[in-house]
């Protein structure tokens, strides 16, 4: 083999790797899972697989478990599922969600739990989040909506440790006979 054949190969292989490195970076990228607030799913440091292109096709979805800058500090990533839709209203009491007008079973969750009773109305382009643990999770029921270009995108799959190797439940069928916002 000519030394400039070789150079040329080790060339087009270095490329082709940078390519898949850049194009694998845009497209996924791993979480870990910092604290207790979407136990029981999702604990504290497994990391998740989280598709950043996912939302370029179609909208987020009410159960899909985002990750996302955190509204009050952007340099912050959150986990969090999505409850609410834009235009939805959202009530709690002390122990059920209510998503326009119909209350979610739902068995993701640790343990129902709501500090106060409110309603919120979910302004257009930003979503409504909440931690599966709800007695400690800190979401949308304390400091408001997720924008939409907040979110980073949706967690798919929890790969780390091994053993936990799992692809996350979006219980569509807690969510199928929401109906349309008012």
């Amino acid at each position: 083999m000519k030394r400039s054949q070789l150079v040329r190969e080790i060339v087009e292989i270095l490329a082709l790797t940078l390519l898949i490195f850049l194009v694998v970076r845009f497209v996924i990228q791993s979480y870990r899972v910092d604290g207790p607030s979407m136990e029981p799913g999702l604990v504290n440091n497994e990391f998740v697989m989280v598709n950043k292109v996912s939302y370029l096709f179609h909208e987020p979805a009410r159960g899909d478990v985002i990750v996302f800058h955190w509204p009050q500090d952007t340099t912050k990533d959150f986990i969090k599922r999505i409850v609410g839709l834009p235009g939805d209203t959202i009530t709690t009491d002390r122990d059920h969600v209510t998503v326009n007008g119909k209350t979610l079973n739902e068995p993701y969750i640790s343990a129902p739990s709501n500090p106060e009773g409110r309603t919120w109305k979910v302004p257009a382009g930003e979503y409504f989040v909440m931690g599966d643990n709800r007695p400690v999770s800190d979401d949308s029921r304390s400091w408001g909506f997720v924008p939409k270009d907040y979110i980073v995108g949706k967690a798919s799959v929890v790969f780390w440790p091994l053993p936990n190797l799992h692809f996350i439940n979006t219980y569509p069928d807690v969510f199928k006979d929401i109906p349309a916002h008012k």
